[in-house]
């Protein structure tokens, strides 16, 4: 049985007024995910803009 089922078979068993607070970790989380992936993508933007501001880039991309 896979993470996710046990997860599953776990919520099952949890008390109905607990299934709120169940919920907003579960929201905590996704949320947490989404600003890592926007940190990691703000971090590498700054050490990958001295290239995108190239000449050669400019000529690349003018076509597109």
């Amino acid at each position: 049985m896979g993470k996710k089922e046990l997860l599953i078979k776990e919520i099952d068993q949890v008390p109905e007024p607990f299934l709120d607070e169940v919920m907003d970790f579960v929201q905590f989380l996704k949320g947490k995910m989404v600003k890592e992936k926007l940190d990691i993508t703000f971090a590498s933007e700054s050490s990958l803009e001295k290239d995108w501001l190239r000449p050669e880039e400019d000529e690349a991309w003018q076509n597109l």
